[in-house]
């Protein structure tokens, strides 16, 4: 009878542990999601920031480039029907 109570505990304990464990798991996983949302949070702002008219303007003058004065021409292909 004592020892199969003393096995009881024994497995009980263990399973303690290994509950332990995966909260524990799932904290750092938890942990790590948040870490990740936040780097790819900044990285689509810093995107965003990137992607402005402003910017790029700014950009392109840092390396000579200026806006067209002229409007875009549209090109018009003619098909030639045999």
């Amino acid at each position: 009878m004592i020892l199969f109570v003393s096995a009881l505990a024994i497995v009980m304990i263990a399973s303690s542990h290994s509950a332990d464990k995966k909260v524990y798991e799932i904290s750092k996983l938890n942990n790590e999601v948040k870490e990740m949302r936040s780097a790819f949070v900044d990285g689509r702002s810093k995107l965003q920031r990137l992607k402005m008219e402003s910017t790029v303007l700014a950009k392109m003058k840092e390396k000579g480039l200026a806006t067209s004065t002229t409007p875009a021409k549209k090109i018009k292909v003619k098909s030639q029907n045999n």
